[in-house]
């Protein structure tokens, strides 16, 4: 079997796994370690926090619903993000980062499942069709693109939080 969900019921059941797993991880990190740089960035020799992290799920997840919404209104998407090339991943995720730096580490959980929520409620409105039998993005279907960007770092930024867990929390 394939860890790449190839269809609805497996990207809802990829992208809950993972948000559950993470989710369990994340609320066993105390406040006081939450703003600590001690994960690696997404840019080559930096650090972030946890709350880096969650940011960085909550920008993919809310760009996600924007991309869907701009297609339905037959607008055009400025993939990844306005102001953003594909070749500039890490400073999208340093605005991330930014975007959400004030925010308390209980509110930015919060964030992250309200905006996980709304990711699976769109994907419920969807077929299987409109999920995976037709390009989305260029060769994509919007099941990978999707997939790309929410239970795929979810699952790598859980490795990145249970490693620091282990380096910084003495009951890990």
């Amino acid at each position: 079997m394939s860890s790449v969900p190839a269809s609805k019921d497996a990207l809802v059941l990829a992208i809950n796994n993972s948000f559950l797993k993470l989710m369990i991880d994340y609320r066993s990190v105390p406040e006081s370690l939450s703003r600590e740089c001690g994960i690696d960035g997404n840019i080559k020799g930096t650090m972030i926090s946890v709350c880096d992290t969650a940011a960085y799920l909550i920008g993919w997840g809310r760009l996600i619903i924007k991309w869907y919404d701009l297609k339905a209104q037959g607008k055009n998407v400025d993939f990844p993000e306005t102001g953003y090339k594909w070749n500039q991943l890490g400073e999208l995720a340093q605005h991330f980062h930014d975007e959400y730096r004030q925010w308390a580490y209980n509110d930015l959980l919060n964030e992250l499942e309200k905006t996980t929520n709304n990711v699976l409620l769109l994907i419920q409105n969807l077929t299987n069709q409109e999920l995976y039998h037709q390009p989305w993005y260029e060769k994509w279907s919007l099941g990978r693109m999707i997939q790309f960007n929410t239970s795929s770092p979810m699952k790598n930024i859980r490795i990145k939080v249970r490693r620091f867990k282990v380096a910084r929390v003495s009951d890990c």
